[in-house]
């Protein structure tokens, strides 16, 4: 199962203060959609705020990449700059 870590002020309004889990997925979309039926509503913020990093490459685009049993998936909160 693919290593996932979400930050921890997600954590703690949606986990319980959880900030690591074991998904068996096989896209980002996938893992979104397994953390959300566990946990309600963190998909969409996931979704809306986050960039992921799967395998130490970052993706703001991330949904359709791939997530192998032994990836490790990142949620970072995104970075604006002007």
């Amino acid at each position: 199962m693919a290593k996932v870590a979400i930050p921890a002020g997600l954590s703690k309004q949606y986990t319980g203060g959880k900030t690591e889990f074991e998904i068996d997925a096989s896209t980002v979309r996938a893992v979104i959609r397994k953390l959300d039926a566990e946990y309600p509503g963190i998909g969409k913020a996931i979704e809306i705020d986050m960039a992921v990093a799967v395998d130490d490459e970052i993706y703001q685009e991330p949904l359709l990449e791939t997530v192998n049993p032994e990836s490790e998936v990142y949620f970072l909160p995104r970075i604006g700059g002007g």
